[in-house]
């Protein structure tokens, strides 16, 4: 069986059009549920944010992308994060070993959430991150006067980016960085997205990864 836990949390309406957080996202997800059934293999949906929002269980049938597309096109990205709790909450009701892929930007405290995926390890599931992230959070390309408003928390900040890029990139660099250490301390998988690519090509990249992996055991 293998689970997709799709992060709904108001962090990922950053975007526009295909390029926008959740709808990338959900495409990976949805692509994801087709792959694995053509497998014959059982998939299931779980959104979050602050809780866990919805949830489609495990199928290996056809219908099964019809029930996961209407789930994600109902879910709207308006709440804050607490992805800790619910992952902890998910992996509770979770008995057997199965595979479990999460789709989110990962922009929480890295501590709670290890703690939570070392509960997943315990349990034996193996892990896949995908950190989808804008192309503006990864390379911070805005010029001129610009105002910046918090999705999650009500803040807002109009300034110059260059005031701001060099120590911006350093701080993302470094929670990229924590984050891949995080991966690699419990044997977890981390594949970062731009949601300016090709879809195709991420998923081709994950699986050269993969291969690689494998070879490598």
């Amino acid at each position: 069986v293998c689970q997709l836990l799709l992060d709904v949390s108001a962090s990922m309406r950053y975007g526009e059009g295909a390029a926008q957080k959740l709808r990338y996202a959900s495409q990976m997800a949805a692509t994801l549920a087709y792959a694995i059934i053509r497998q014959s293999d059982k998939v299931s949906l779980a959104t979050f944010d602050e809780e866990l929002r919805g949830f489609v269980p495990p199928s290996n049938s056809m219908a099964q992308i019809v029930r996961v597309t209407e789930h994600l096109d109902q879910s709207q990205p308006v709440h804050k994060t607490d992805m800790a709790r619910c992952l902890n909450e998910f992996t509770s009701r979770t008995r057997r070993r199965e595979i479990l892929f999460l789709l989110s930007d990962f922009l929480t405290d890295l501590g709670s959430l290890e703690a939570a995926i070392q509960r997943m390890r315990y349990n034996r599931h193996e892990v896949v991150l995908f950190q989808v992230l804008h192309h503006d959070e990864l390379h911070f390309e805005f010029d001129g006067m610009v105002k910046f408003v918090g999705l999650e928390l009500p803040e807002e900040l109009t300034t110059q980016p260059e005031v701001l890029r060099r120590e911006y990139l350093r701080a993302m660099t470094q929670f990229n960085a924590d984050l891949e250490d995080l991966c690699l301390r419990n044997r977890v998988e981390r594949v970062l997205v731009d949601t300016s690519r090709d879809m195709g090509e991420v998923f081709a990249d994950y699986l050269n990864q993969r291969s690689r992996l494998n070879r490598g055991r």
